[in-house]
């Protein structure tokens, strides 16, 4: 993706106004440089630790820091208050130690004000200057997610398997298959080995180019340069782009995206959360995949804006949603008095040295901030929340989603969220919920193309605190129930 610094309307409105006080964040983070998916199990990468450490860098300054403009109204800048801050990530080793790595960049090890004494006098200095650990809600779904090469391989939701299947029928795609046969022919050599031949065309487009796009990055000796020219590679990139998208996003049947909506839910369910507690929730954090960017670019209707969100994000891309008022922020404003601004940053700082979230305008809004009941609205229009929900448009009725599993949790009446906590009681979609409230889930990544990884933890007895979420809904597009994974 190349999305550019700033936009025409980006330039004619202003970021923020000096008066504007941040009450809360919600940050989607992509995971760090990785090893190739078509080499499982994937691995992150120093350069991947370095580039997701530096974004939890960029976000403490941005948002934690007391010296911040933008600073998060009372949230604690060197001590991490477990109430403030809740973090989500799959059971995943490329995105759950993503989010390790992020963690360290966000809060910086505390030195001697994580001395403690004793009743007997004994002092007692944490291990490691101070590390601070942050428990990080751990989900079932996806599990592996980064080993998988198929967009929809571990989602478990049966009408978005079938209709990114669909995508495989449409005339885009099979116009694109048949003229890049020839095009395809120059990937052979670089990826044998590795990549049967029969299998190096548009219908792998992306692993493919994942394969070629790791070597160009990490291997020496990769014997690219005679056949993968910049004019080549490039336009392997543009092709893996049109594929993901194919499969993530179709305007006429928003069952392809799943992930998205499930996203859309999340992102309500945490702004509920801090409007709920009168703005002692804070920041929320989730890692997870490039498909449920496409899909949650595709629903809030981002491409119109700028063309390049029709591709895949690079490694440590964020999308951020701050919710903020232009009023006094004490006591916590009323609705009418909230405002939302979505953020995207493509890659990492470590990347674009220079560069920051930028704002774009959502669901075809003219200006850069929405008010909070207008994205509210908006946002309900697309959001899935809770199990039920997910298995109504999803199509599945086994598993999680048996008539067993979903009794006193299933309504087709079930409440809208109003923004106050309330519910509107008017189920939408011939019974497929919206429900905001009460949904306090790890989303986990839609287990799509994306492999598994390996970050080095810290020793010395110290490691994340991991909670495992009942009834959860996961940004793979999957739901879990107590103790379960997603149904197959």
């Amino acid at each position: 993706m190349r999305v550019t610094q700033a936009l025409a309307i980006s330039l004619s409105l202003p970021i923020a106004h000096a008066a504007d006080t941040v009450l809360g964040v919600f940050i989607f983070s992509r995971h760090g440089d990785r090893t190739s998916k078509s080499n499982p199990p994937a691995n992150l990468t120093a350069l991947g630790y370095q580039q997701i450490y530096t974004s939890g860098q960029y976000f403490h300054q941005r948002y934690i820091a007391s010296n911040s403009s933008s600073q998060i109204y009372g949230i604690s800048p060197e001590i991490i208050k477990a109430s403030q801050i809740t973090v989500d990530a799959p059971n995943d080793l490329v995105l759950d130690n993503s989010a390790q790595g992020f963690l360290q960049g966000l809060y910086s090890p505390v030195g001697s004000l994580s001395t403690e004494t004793l009743r007997n006098g004994t002092v007692i200095n944490a291990p490691l200057n101070g590390y601070q650990l942050v428990p990080v809600y751990i989900g079932e779904a996806g599990t592996g997610s980064e080993d998988n090469a198929w967009l929809q391989s571990a989602s478990g939701c049966a009408n978005a398997q079938t209709s990114s299947n669909s995508y495989f029928a449409s005339n885009e795609y099979l116009t694109l298959s048949k003229s890049t046969a020839d095009f395809y022919k120059k990937y052979v050599p670089v990826v044998a080995g590795t990549i049967p031949e029969a299998n190096v065309n548009y219908k792998n487009a992306y692993i493919v180019w994942d394969q070629v796009n790791v070597a160009e990055i990490h291997n020496k000796t990769f014997p690219s340069s005679d056949n993968i020219t910049p004019d080549v590679f490039f336009q392997g990139r543009t092709l893996a782009d049109a594929h993901e998208w194919g499969l993530a996003y179709n305007a006429s049947d928003n069952a392809r995206s799943v992930p998205g909506m499930v996203a859309a839910g999340q992102i309500l369910n945490k702004f509920q959360a801090i409007i709920n507690s009168n703005g002692k929730s804070k920041l929320s954090i989730q890692f997870g995949a490039y498909a449920s960017f496409l899909s949650f670019f595709g629903l809030a209707q981002l491409p119109a804006v700028e063309p390049n969100f029709y591709g895949i994000p690079d490694y440590a891309s964020t999308m951020t949603f701050e919710l903020f008022t232009s009023v006094a922020p004490s006591p916590f404003p009323a609705a009418k008095d909230l405002q939302v601004r979505f953020l995207f940053q493509n890659g990492t700082a470590a990347n674009y040295p220079g560069t920051a979230p930028a704002p774009y305008p959502l669901f075809g809004q003219k200006n850069l901030a929405m008010p909070w009941t207008d994205f509210l609205e908006q946002m309900n229009k697309i959001a899935v929340v809770d199990t039920a929900s997910w298995c109504n448009v999803c199509g599945n009725s086994t598993g999680i989603c048996s008539p067993a599993a979903l009794s006193g949790n299933y309504s087709t009446s079930s409440s809208q969220a109003t923004g106050d906590g309330s519910g509107t009681g008017t189920g939408t979609g011939g019974g497929m919920t919206k429900v905001v409230a009460g949904v306090i889930g790890a989303m986990v990544t839609l287990a799509v193309i994306l492999g598994a990884e390996a970050l080095i933890m810290l020793v010395l007895g110290l490691r994340l605190v991991r909670r495992k979420r009942a009834g959860s809904l996961h940004s793979d597009g999957s739901a879990v129930a107590s103790g379960g994974k997603a149904p197959a």
